[in-house]
């Protein structure tokens, strides 16, 4: 039987660190008839950590349903989140190039959170782990600001910026999971399946 997950994630970054792993993986995306905006509107006062948590939960319960209603053959079905936080303030994907600016320029000369939480289920097994990294960029000029909004980069990704795309340039600092800013931390990815059991030797046996 093929060794393989669903991956219900339209990140072609989360897929990409998922082929690193040697995971093979399809992709379990929403469809019109679902609103899955919706499930990532923060709470009042909600901290971050809740936040991620809750949203990656309500994700993974949404793709389980899909693969269910859709009557795919059972896997692992494995969600992520990833969020940006600036003390308690999270920074979410921006609007628009405006929104981006006023993301970067609160970002330049500071130190924040990176909090990526994946979950898998398989059967009625639930499990997750979560990974919080720092990342701090040096002071950046609103010249230098504008020049990376306009290169269109930090469209669609929480905090405005990708760290393996140009704002590494203005990266000085990173504690914690580089796979995991990225959007998919690559260790406890591999804790989370191993416990569902999956192979992931079976993964690493290509000779």
């Amino acid at each position: 039987m093929k060794n393989f997950v669903y991956l219900a994630s339209q990140s072609p970054r989360r897929a990409q660190l998922l082929t690193q792993m040697g995971v093979s993986h399809e992709l379990l995306l929403a469809d019109e008839t679902e609103d899955a905006e919706a499930l990532e509107v923060q709470l009042p006062n909600e901290s971050p950590v809740h936040y991620v948590r809750r949203v990656t939960a309500l994700k993974l319960e949404a793709a389980v349903k899909r693969m269910k209603r859709r009557q795919l053959p059972n896997a692992p079905v494995l969600c992520a989140d990833t969020t940006v936080a600036l003390g308690r303030e999270i920074l979410g994907k921006p609007k628009n190039q405006a929104d981006a600016l006023r993301i970067l320029r609160s970002l330049s000369g500071q130190t924040h959170r990176v909090l990526t939480a994946v979950a898998a289920a398989k059967g009625h097994q639930r499990v997750s782990e979560m990974s919080v990294s720092r990342v701090t960029f040096a002071p950046m000029s609103t010249a230098e600001l504008k020049a990376y909004v306009a290169t269109g980069e930090p469209m669609g990704k929480a905090g405005a910026y990708g760290v393996q795309g140009r704002a590494a340039l203005y990266i000085s600092d990173i504690k914690g999971s580089y796979s995991g800013i990225m959007g998919l931390p690559i260790f406890e990815t591999a804790q989370i399946l191993q416990r569902l059991g999956f192979k992931l030797h079976a993964c690493l046996d290509k000779s």
